[in-house]
């Protein structure tokens, strides 16, 4: 009876945000629906830490409204902005098969909606289901501008575990009581690394640790002998996060929407970009439980905000006036913590991971410190040795263009990009160990836009690999438009004769924690044509040219083609 009340009440939820039409072109399976959703981008003022401000949100809501729909179903959203600020949508996750023109990176696949425009996003979550989410992709907008986005199974689909008796979705964010646009601007200018976030947040709320926020805490009621479901989902700008509630096993089920076999773990940690289902049974005595979250400190030069934020896991009958059982989060800087949850991930069934490569990239990732060429340099290079901070792929550090790098493509725009991305480093050293971090020694790095075109259909490996110019550092990577297998991670220098590959349930992710001073190697076919951003989700570092871009060139006929642009695609 309970899960029918849930159900219900979840229905009501989706019928009173959505509007749904069955598809009936050519094609369509029982089952596929198409969903509206409208965006207004607008400010909202909020009060929290003791400072009201104005802050940019989709609907005046933060976070913004979930997305719903159900595999393979058409989604389509109106944006339109009612802010002074530039703004486009990523839909993190969705592998926007054939619809790469509505990805939503700036200046990657779209030019950005501009104050008093609208720009309409249309596509099919394709053989896709889980829990994605939805943020801005231009500057650091996407600090407020974010959102989950959930999918459920087809109708008669059951989930590979048992039915749980209700889901919630939990989002961690940060929260800067300075305006994002002033601080990208002003971080960027500086040359140096930017100030530490003024608080983590769980759904918006930072919890009682913070000042002026003992009531701004979000909070989950639970019937004991229950098992929820937890949506994770670390919509955050620039830190990774521990999670745990406090005297409660997690049990992972799906990573980046995808299935995975159940591993149990007391903690787990969640880079900005990822998502994790996990599943809690309510099998403690009846009390409140703090739900924590603290930074995954795994830069050595790095200052991290050390205050977690709180939420309350609160079992019903529990007095009011009780006080909350503390959550266990292991050593700030516990690269076995991070390593044991990562070993556990593993796809749900075996899968055919290909052994021929057709492509293989040796990409090197990580900070970087170019000379000071500013007449200022107190005010413009505030970084060791009077540097100013870069990061890089390859050592080339990406370089936004003035209009998107798709549509530059697509119209064969020239001088927009170059597509001479190097496979390898400009020099192979000791990446982690013995790589230079003195200005008088070459920590500098090239400036481009520059990509790698791959031929439809290669089958791509893609070894990404830490180093220590300035930090080792766990590195977030995303990729646009692909999932991938991680088919193999660890310590130290990648060693072909030495690494260990998964290649019969590796899990299937699009965005991977390469490890602190390690290596991460990842596997895809390259079938989806378009232009595809692969870049760090600490968005300090993609702002300082930690990403580059893929172009998979157009296969035979329309199902493997990049279709015509939108007509309201906007402009530049």
């Amino acid at each position: 009876m309970a899960n029918l009340i849930t159900l219900f009440s979840l229905w009501l939820s989706m019928m009173s945000t959505i509007y749904s039409v069955k598809l009936i072109a050519n094609g369509s399976t029982k089952g596929e629906s198409t969903r509206f959703y409208d965006f207004k981008v607008q400010t909202k003022r909020v009060t929290k830490l003791c400072n009201s401000k104005d802050i940019v949100t989709i609907n005046g809501m933060f976070p913004g409204p979930v997305v719903y729909a159900q595999e393979d179903d058409r989604i389509i959203v109106k944006v339109t902005n009612m802010t002074p600020f530039n703004v486009t949508i990523h839909w993190h996750g969705v592998r926007q098969r054939l619809s790469c023109w509505y990805d939503g990176p700036s200046l990657i696949t779209q030019c950005p909606i501009q104050a008093g425009q609208s720009f309409t996003y249309n596509f099919t979550v394709v053989q896709q289901k889980g829990t994605f989410f939805w943020h801005a992709h231009v500057s650091w907008l996407r600090g407020t501008v974010y959102g989950a986005m959930i999918v459920y199974p087809k109708t008669g689909v059951p989930y590979p575990f048992k039915f749980p008796f209700q889901e919630h979705i939990i989002i961690l964010g940060e929260y800067w009581l300075q305006d994002l646009q002033q601080l990208e601007n002003a971080t960027i200018a500086s040359g140096g690394p930017p100030p530490i976030t003024d608080a983590y947040t769980i759904n918006g709320h930072p919890g009682p640790n913070y000042n002026c926020s003992t009531n701004d805490v979000y909070q989950i009621d639970v019937i004991p002998g229950k098992t929820y479901l937890l949506r994770l989902i670390n919509a955050g700008l620039n830190t990774e996060n521990f999670f745990a509630i406090a005297n409660h096993n997690l049990t992972i089920v799906e990573a980046d929407a995808e299935y995975t076999k159940p591993f149990t773990t007391n903690t787990v940690m969640i880079g900005p970009g990822q998502t994790l289902n996990v599943l809690v049974s309510a099998n403690q005595p009846v009390g409140k439980y703090s739900m924590g979250v603290a930074p995954y400190e795994s830069g050595r030069m790095i200052i991290y905000q050390n205050v977690s934020a709180i939420a309350y896991f609160n079992y019903i009958g529990t007095p009011a006036d009780s006080l909350s059982l503390p959550a266990k989060l292991p050593k700030l800087d516990d690269e076995l913590a991070v390593k044991t949850v990562m070993d556990g991930l593993r796809s749900l069934n075996r899968v055919n991971v290909f052994k021929e490569i057709d492509k293989n990239l040796f990409v090197t990732i990580g900070l970087n410190v170019q000379k000071c060429h500013s007449k200022k340099p107190k005010q413009n290079c505030q970084f060791m040795h009077n540097g100013v901070m870069a990061a890089s792929m390859n050592n080339i550090s990406f370089v936004d263009p003035n209009i998107s790098i798709l549509e530059a493509y697509y119209k064969k725009i020239k001088e927009i990009y170059t597509e001479d991305f190097p496979d390898t480093p400009p020099k192979f050293y000791d990446f982690v160990n013995g790589a230079p971090n003195n200005i008088p020694y070459d920590t500098q790095s090239l400036n481009g836009t520059r990509t790698k075109v791959l031929k439809y259909g290669s089958r791509v490996q893609v070894i990404l690999q830490d180093t220590r110019i300035v930090t080792t550092e766990n590195h977030p990577m995303h990729f646009h438009g692909y999932s991938f297998y991680v088919v193999g991670y660890g310590t130290g220098n990648y060693n072909p004769l030495a690494a260990q590959f998964n290649l019969v349930d590796p899990p299937y992710m699009n965005t991977i924690g390469v490890p602190s001073g390690g290596w991460a190697a990842i596997r895809f076919v390259a079938d989806n044509p378009g232009v595809w951003y692969m870049h760090c989700h600490l968005d300090i570092h993609k702002s300082w040219g930690l990403g580059m871009v893929f172009i998979v060139n157009n296969g035979k006929g329309e199902l493997e083609s990049l279709p015509h642009p939108p007509p309201d695609l906007p402009q530049c």
